[in-house]
């Protein structure tokens, strides 16, 4: 695809989010002319990262390490390595080797972002890949029975609905290099995925979601396809919007996209048996927040639900640059 240059240079995108969803788009979107700089959460508290979160006392690398893969310009047995996780071993069990590098470099410079750039580095990353926050945080929700859950992992094993997340400590800062990349960006890009333990833990880092409303970029929220077991349990696209504008207040987005392409029969009883269901593009009710919307066929079925990145992308690129 072509795209015209902004004033003699690529048009800048900065990606906000986390989780497989995330890195799903960032594959197609680094084969396009534009510059990439993703802010991905480091909230997550389970598996590998919840225990080199543990033991090392540094923030939770498995995110960060599957946007770095996904923009990566590596060979498939690498990504296959960096990825690879371990099945046995006393104490390596479970553990994913792009982890444990992440980790060790971490040691070595002292610095999880220096880490993280010096990954980048080795793995020929297209783009910048910045955690949201250095610092140490919970991810807290509180239920709307008023109830407490302190942990990414275990929000959506409590079995109640979500009133509203937050991070513990409240002061966690974001990188500067973060907030220079949304006040100079043309579009912010913010999804797909999980609402409350993806999405919203980076814009809940202080100064973050003010940066993004004041910046000029076109600010775009991408809506997931499939409802979250325990998350998002019966939520319309209109649901996800009201939670984010909840949480970082109104005006927040510019543009919202949604699929409006219904699963086979067959795919959306074995989502159900999982306690999955479509996200309802409800549009007349997501226009009543100020933004446009786009509903489109943007399904794409594999093994399970993704978007179709390409024709994700086109959007992304053309609204940030018609």
């Amino acid at each position: 695809m072509k795209t015209r240059e902004i004033a003699g240079r690529k048009p800048r995108l900065v990606v906000v989010g986390g989780g497989t969803g995330l890195a799903v788009m960032l594959r197609g979107l680094k084969e396009l002319p534009v510059e990439i700089t993703a802010i991905v959460t480091v909230a997550d508290d389970g598996g590998s990262s919840g225990r080199i979160r543990t033991d090392l006392r540094m923030p939770p690398p498995g995110d960060i390490r599957n946007v770095l893969v996904a923009l990566a310009d590596t060979e498939p047995l690498l990504e296959k390595v960096l990825q690879h996780r371990f099945r046995n071993g006393n104490g390596l069990a479970g553990h994913n080797l792009g982890n444990l590098m992440i980790a060790a470099l971490k040691e070595i410079t002292g610095d999880f972002n220096h880490a993280i750039q010096y990954m980048s580095r080795v793995l020929a990353v297209r783009g910048q890949v910045l955690p949201s926050t250095e610092e140490e945080v919970v991810l807290c929700a509180e239920m709307d029975d008023g109830t407490v859950v302190k942990g990414e992992s275990l929000i959506p094993k409590a079995g109640k609905k979500v009133r509203r997340v937050y991070l513990e400590p409240e002061e966690a800062h974001p990188l500067p290099e973060a907030l220079k990349a949304i006040e100079e960006a043309d579009g912010i890009i913010i999804g797909p995925g999980s609402l409350y333990t993806s999405i919203l833990p980076n814009l809940l880092v202080k100064g973050m979601a003010e940066a993004i409303h004041r910046s000029a970029a076109k600010k775009i929220y991408i809506c997931n396809v499939m409802t979250q077991a325990g998350e998002t349990d019966d939520y319309t696209a209109s649901d996800h919007v009201s939670a984010i504008v909840d949480h970082v207040g109104e005006g927040f987005f510019d543009v919202v996209i949604v699929n409006n392409k219904v699963p086979p029969p067959a795919v959306l009883k074995r989502y159900a048996e999982e306690g999955a269901a479509m996200v309802r593009a409800d549009v007349e009710v997501l226009e009543a927040f100020g933004c446009q919307v786009i509903a489109d066929d943007l399904m794409q079925i594999e093994t399970v639900i993704r978007h179709d990145a390409a024709k994700l992308n086109r959007w992304i690129v053309n609204l940030v640059h018609p």
